[in-house]
């Protein structure tokens, strides 16, 4: 008897040993393919509820009806990206070419800057000295401004491979969308094998943190950024593609906005007439602080997880992983706190 319970016993450790081996196989092969997938699923969880209601309109002719979706949403996300990142490389183009013909030009500002409260007396010198010798500081710092400027073509040529990545996760996650009701049952199944009886609720509280983050980070630093990038244009700019990518990476990551326009203000109070430079300074800081009407409706609405959770699990987890951090540390500190809450009050029980 006791060599068939240590024959069991050696059964039992094989096959958790056999376990473990195929799911870090699997981990390893799908380890490229990881980022792509954890953002499908992103993605596919936060535009699920506008995809179903537009299947309503389609009945059975789901095919047709997801196509259709796929091909608006594509259209949403490219044109203005198109856009901006057109306007980016361009305005870094004519920078590269001016630094190598020693051409680079900065405007002169208006006797007005003279006036501005703290710096203005300051700020007007230092910026009419170097509007005057700017020929001369290009040529002395040549190499290095234009290292500098090929590093920036890197960053964006990076950004653009993001961007890439973005669409191909975007693509697959209109397959998940597609198939949602067997993927959400399969979830549930696992969660309910981890937790027990509420892994439903763990799903869907996963699901709606999910939806807050997106709605109440990514949205918001996107109309930001398409805001921005309005009035950058009307008011004719120089680089307004650059300032527009400065203003969504900053929305993300969660740094005041308005740290971006006031150069932008600056510039437009050097080149514009007083009465568009002023409309324009209004108009920038309204976008800017946007995003404190905007993050309360739209961050943690719905959800049983105090806005607070969700936040604090934005930030520290795109500090930890980066972008995707964003949705993964939100979900994960949402979990903890449902588990946190519900172990306190079986306790207290």
């Amino acid at each position: 008897m006791n060599g068939i319970g240590k024959d069991n016993g050696i059964n039992q450790v094989l096959r958790i040993a056999l376990l473990f081996l195929v799911l870090a196989w699997c981990f390893y092969i799908l380890k490229p393919f990881m980022l792509i997938l954890v953002w499908a699923l992103i993605l596919g969880v936060a535009l699920y509820p506008v995809y179903k209601k537009l299947l309503k309109r389609f009945g059975k002719r789901k095919k047709l009806g997801t196509l259709i979706f796929a091909i608006g949403v594509l259209a949403l996300l490219l044109v203005p990206t198109y856009f901006i990142l057109g306007t980016v490389f361009e305005s870094t183009k004519e920078l590269i070419q001016q630094i190598r013909d020693n051409s680079l030009q900065i405007p002169l500002p208006e006797e007005g800057v003279k006036s501005w409260p703290l710096i203005g007396e300051d700020l007007y010198r230092e910026w009419i000295a170097l509007a005057e010798n700017v020929k001369v500081y290009t040529a002395e710092h040549r190499e290095g401004l234009l290292n500098f400027s090929k590093n920036l073509v890197s960053g964006l040529t990076g950004f653009l491979a993001t961007i890439l990545v973005f669409i191909g996760s975007l693509l697959i996650s209109f397959a998940f969308m597609f198939h949602a009701e067997s993927v959400y049952k399969s979830a549930v199944q696992l969660f309910e094998k981890l937790v027990g009886k509420d892994g439903e609720e763990m799903v869907i509280m996963s699901r709606d943190t999910i939806r807050s983050v997106v709605k109440g980070i990514l949205l918001v630093a996107f109309i930001q950024a398409i805001l921005a990038f309005i009035g950058f244009k009307a008011i004719g700019l120089p680089a307004a593609g650059i300032f527009t990518l400065l203003i969504l990476v900053t929305a993300i990551i969660q740094v005041p906005a308005i740290l971006t326009m006031i150069p932008a203000i600056l510039i437009a109070f050097s080149m514009a007439e007083p009465t568009f430079a002023i409309l324009f300074a209004v108009y920038s800081v309204a976008v800017a602080l946007s995003d404190n009407v905007l993050k309360p409706m739209l961050l943690g609405k719905g959800l049983n997880t105090p806005m607070i959770i969700i936040l604090l699990g934005s930030l520290g987890g795109m500090l930890l992983h980066g972008i995707i951090g964003l949705f993964v540390g939100a979900v994960v500190l949402a979990l903890a706190h449902r588990l946190y809450t519900y172990w306190v009050q079986q306790k207290s029980a």
